[in-house]
């Protein structure tokens, strides 16, 4: 197992790019494992034999519980990488702007080699839109499609920044946004404003995002079981490090902690199982009403979480961040008239940003403690 820190920084990006070139290009043995800045191997065991057939490990977020090492083969991630430029119109340049240790940056690492164009990295650092701008003019230069792949809160930031940001991420033929749910008022932003922003769904396990627009990349297969979105296909992954047993793989499939519909062939997805807020015997999906308070003027971003209530159990509450202050209450008669009295948060509060557990991912039990604390 090769184990590479990667600091965010072109060099460390040149050494992912080398070492999964090996492994999907040269067919060389050898396993690499990409983390961040302060990340530990240890609890991935690099001294014990790698699983067969393991060309990457990736550590997933943690945002369901503790950290688990996923297996990914070199033909899954071959197959996630060509089915994406078979979905995007053709192989073409690529800016990585988000962290190259998380399998969206790997993704991106993997579809330029696969493309043999040239890397544009963006630097290491708070995200902004002249360091994007600057970043971009590498990819915007080339001939043949030009892609990025963002998280929600660097397509907003971008969109409220105007100028010259607006206008390179409107030069890109496709920007995926992933990592988490993305608001739709956001993405009839970016679309009036002429960006062609594709939405991805999907995770780790199965080689970064496989359903694109709702729909699922060519060899994908989606369905519902007990209102549960189960994944399958040649970009799954082939188990969890060290967890030979684990149920979330079984007979090709890999059963997420996802709610979905699936209707036409178009995958709808509606939050997480584990998040439902229990309040008063009434069930309340936090995906729901983060949609509508997103939904409403000078609401950029949304976490709604339960909070622990001695009358009802749990109670519903929120954390917000908004372009300017904003008064609550239209918020709250917002989530009433469109889901009921029990889906009404109570408190809602604003913050500058919301808490961070991997790209694009909010820490939902950081906003626990935040909520609690006031």
């Amino acid at each position: 197992m090769r184990t590479l820190v990667l600091d965010g920084g072109p060099g460390s990006v040149r050494a992912l790019a080398d070492a999964l070139r090996a492994a999907l290009l040269d067919a060389a043995p050898g396993t690499v494992l990409p983390l961040g800045p302060g990340e530990s191997d240890a609890d991935l065991r690099p001294d014990l034999p790698v699983e067969p057939g393991t060309a990457l490990i990736v550590r997933t977020s943690g945002s369901t519980g503790a950290p688990k090492g996923v297996l990914l083969s070199a033909t899954a991630l071959r197959a996630s990488a060509e089915a994406t430029h078979r979905r995007l119109g053709g192989a073409g340049t690529w800016l990585l702007a988000v962290p190259a240790h998380h399998i969206a940056g790997v993704q991106v690492v993997v579809r330029s080699l696969l493309a043999g164009t040239p890397l544009a990295v963006l630097p290491a650092g708070g995200f902004r839109g002249r360091p994007f701008v600057e970043a971009a003019a590498d990819v915007l230069t080339a001939t043949g499609p030009r892609y990025t792949a963002l998280v929600p809160t660097q397509l907003t930031r971008l969109l409220t920044e105007g100028g010259d940001a607006l206008a390179a991420l409107r030069a890109f033929d496709a920007v995926l946004v992933g990592g988490a749910a993305t608001a739709p008022t956001t993405l009839a932003r970016a679309r009036e404003a002429g960006v062609a922003v594709v939405t991805t769904y999907g995770m780790s396990e199965t080689a970064g995002g496989c359903v694109y627009d709702g729909r699922p990349l060519d060899g994908v297969q989606v369905r519902i079981t007990d209102d549960r979105v189960e994944l399958g296909g040649p970009t799954l992954a082939h188990g969890y490090r060290l967890d030979p047993e684990s149920p979330d793989f079984a007979c090709g499939w890999f059963r997420t902690s996802d709610l979905g519909t699936l209707t036409d062939g178009v995958l709808a997805v509606h939050g997480r199982a584990d998040d439902v807020i229990n309040t008063g015997g009434e069930k309340v999906s936090p995906a729901a009403v983060e949609r509508v308070l997103t939904a409403q003027p000078g609401v950029v971003e949304a976490c709604v979480v339960g909070l622990p209530d001695p009358e009802w159990g749990q109670r519903v509450a929120a954390a917000v961040v908004t372009t300017a202050p904003i008064p609550l209450a239209p918020l709250t008669d917002a989530v009433r008239a469109e889901l009921g009295a029990p889906a009404v948060p109570r408190p809602i509060r604003v913050f500058p940003t919301l808490p961070q557990r991997g790209p694009g991912k909010v820490d939902r039990a950081a906003v626990v403690t935040l909520l609690a604390r006031d």
